[in-house]
């Protein structure tokens, strides 16, 4: 049974999840999660940061269940066939979520921002919306700063798993373009760093 929904967006009513169901294709298919920064694995940066703010946390992953389960948090594979993209790290999330609140990060997202969940749901509160995504200024082109969704960091309400699902059933694959059609808020994140992932063996070794 679901948490009471219309509790306060605060630590204790948040879970986080974090996607670790991809290919890994621009890796060279590696698992990316588990490959190593700094002698851990990219996920246990991720942990590390994501779990201070959040009351439990869940991870989804469709290779190596074992090795992320070992991190000593309940692993749930895509209910979706053929690795089906974020959204449907995000159903197999809200499935199994028991909270009123989920959060998600990627596991190639190390240096994520300590506070990530609060201002997501500040904003959320604040606009009395259903789901707030990070976004930050695209600094690519100094005379046109853009801003850029970062989808995969967003905080929502589990009660838009039903939303997911129809989205999902009806073949859609793309983040933005199902929460565009929901209840929605911006948190804009000045520091652009902090969401950057590692998804190249070249930038692993950059980092």
């Amino acid at each position: 049974m679901k948490a009471d929904p219309d509790l306060a967006p605060v630590a204790q009513n948040i879970t986080g999840l974090i996607l670790a169901g991809g290919r890994g294709t621009r890796m060279g298919g590696v698992d990316k999660g588990l490959a190593l920064l700094d002698d851990q694995p990219m996920v246990a940066h991720v942990i590390a940061r994501l779990a201070p703010q959040v009351n439990s946390l869940i991870i989804n992953a469709n290779r190596n269940q074992s090795s992320y389960a070992a991190f000593g948090h309940p692993v749930w594979p895509d209910e979706q066939p053929d690795f089906a993209g974020p959204l449907a790290g995000l159903q197999a999330g809200l499935n199994h979520c028991t909270s009123p609140y989920l959060v998600t990060a990627p596991c190639d997202s190390p240096y994520l921002p300590h506070d990530l969940v609060a201002r997501l749901a500040q904003a959320l509160q604040n606009a009395n919306a259903d789901l707030a995504v990070a976004t930050t200024i695209d600094h690519s082109d100094p005379g046109d700063r853009k801003i850029q969704p970062q989808p995969v960091f967003m905080l929502l309400k589990t009660g838009l798993l039903t939303e997911l699902n129809d989205f999902l059933h009806g073949g859609g694959r793309k983040m933005e373009t199902w929460y565009s059609r929901l209840n929605y808020c911006v948190t804009l994140f000045t520091d652009a760093d902090a969401f950057r992932n590692i998804n190249t063996r070249e930038q692993l070794q950059q980092r």
